[in-house]
């Protein structure tokens, strides 16, 4: 599946060893062309795509899905734009707020988490901060782990204030991950799809309670059990031992899963992996799911596959299939599964990061390389869509690698951002 890049067209070329200014010219450039708008909703949160099309409406990407803007403010965040980060944050506490009972229903036990509507939900109207009343995957335990991670990590920079009420629902994500035991919880994760007990999903909530006990740290007079917090992440970390590399060990096929690219994120940004994991999860991703434009989600990914429009309605692509895979997995042919484009920036990030530790020539290839191949995903004046934008993956009809319908997709924006960023870090060493 992995073809030879062809020649960037030149303002999108880098050089291998490229400069601060080479960076910053391109940055600006992407700029200048609306490749990094981030509309906002009222509320200050992103919708999921910023697209225009006719059918978008039909795809549900208008609504907010709490994992794409945990990643989004984050980027926005490191690279400067602080306001429009902490917007996004304090939307997301005031949702889970405004719906706590979601939380005290679980762990008081009077509705039942094995049906996924009783959950927090993960998607919802970013406008109003209400709830969707339509059926979807809302058991996605690495949501909510994102969320706990990021406004735990504005708390400790100053950058978003404590309240009692934060406080107060911070005990109850903690007393929600132990009622529902998340280090052995099936929910359905990045992908929205199959219940099973997956690495990716653990590693977040690991993350934003280790980031919540750090918070704690700073003040020891707040009433919360250290004690709890401190299991909780033990028993997520023995989890994560004994899963990875894999995502899912389960023996079941339909949750088993060697390979999964929403591994690379417990490398960055939330970093709860050795560097000895890290190296195995790049090598893993880069090897088995890299592909021709970008990289599978994980091998049988059978969302947006080859003539994916032609096989199913613009009401049925985007809905939640996530009780029955079958009928859409029925639909994929054995290497034609879609090319996301969140992944190659990230990767070339975690180069890019490793490269200021160890000035080593082939980790900077590798990170040039993966930005390259990110580059090589923005849209072209040929396109459906506007020129410079980032899709949310390539698919192939008819024969040929173009764009789905979500495009842009801010969360690809983000990641993109990101990784010019990290660029220009490594440009002046």
């Amino acid at each position: 599946m992995t073809a030879p890049l062809q020649k960037l067209p030149p303002e999108l070329s880098l050089g291998d060893r490229p400069t601060a200014g080479e960076v910053a010219e391109l940055t600006t450039f992407l700029k200048d062309r609306g490749t990094f708008r981030f509309p906002t909703l009222s509320s200050g949160l992103f919708s999921a795509a910023a697209a225009e099309n006719p059918e978008f409406r039909l795809t549900g990407y208008q609504y907010v899905w709490t994992r794409d803007n945990c990643h989004i403010a984050h980027a926005l965040w490191l690279t400067g734009q602080k306001k429009m980060a902490v917007q996004a944050a304090e939307a997301l506490l005031d949702f889970y707020g405004k719906h706590s009972h979601k939380f005290l229903d679980v762990i008081e036990g009077r509705t039942d988490p094995a049906e996924p509507m009783n959950r927090p939900h993960i998607r919802f109207d970013g406008e109003s901060l209400s709830e969707v009343d339509v059926r979807w995957a809302h058991a996605q335990n690495d949501a909510l782990g994102y969320t706990l991670w990021l406004v735990c990590k504005l708390l400790r920079a100053g950058d978003l204030s404590p309240t009692r009420d934060r406080l107060e629902l911070f005990k109850l994500f903690v007393q929600y991950f132990q009622k529902i035991e998340y280090w052995r919880d099936e929910d359905s994760g990045h992908w929205e799809e199959t219940r099973k007990i997956e690495a990716s999903s653990i590693g977040p909530v690991v993350a934003g309670l280790t980031e919540l006990r750090a918070f704690l740290a700073d003040d020891p007079s707040e009433p919360v059990d250290l004690v709890l917090i401190n299991d909780l992440i033990e028993q997520g970390r023995r989890a994560l031992l004994e899963i990875l590399p894999c995502e899912c060990i389960q023996p079941d096929p339909t949750q088993n899963r060697r390979y999964d690219a929403a591994l690379l994120f417990l490398i960055f940004p939330l970093n709860v992996v050795d560097d000895a994991l890290a190296t195995q999860i790049l090598a893993d991703v880069t090897g088995h799911l890299s592909g021709p434009i970008g990289i599978r989600r994980y091998i049988g990914d059978s969302y947006w596959c080859a003539n994916y429009r032609d096989l199913l309605s613009p009401e049925v692509r985007t809905t939640d299939f996530s009780d029955d895979m079958s009928a859409r997995d029925s639909l994929l042919k054995p290497g034609e599964e879609a090319q996301w484009c969140i992944f190659d920036p990230i990767v070339s990030v975690i180069y890019g990061q490793r490269y200021l530790l160890t000035h080593d020539a082939a980790d900077l290839g590798k990170q040039v390389h993966h930005l390259r191949r990110a580059l090589h995903q923005l849209t072209t004046a040929e396109s459906r869509f506007p020129a410079y934008r980032l899709p949310e993956s390539y698919f192939l009809e008819h024969g040929k690698w173009i764009p789905n319908d979500i495009c842009p997709l801010l969360w690809t924006q983000a990641n993109m951002l990101l990784a010019l960023d990290a660029m220009q870090k490594s440009a002046v060493v």
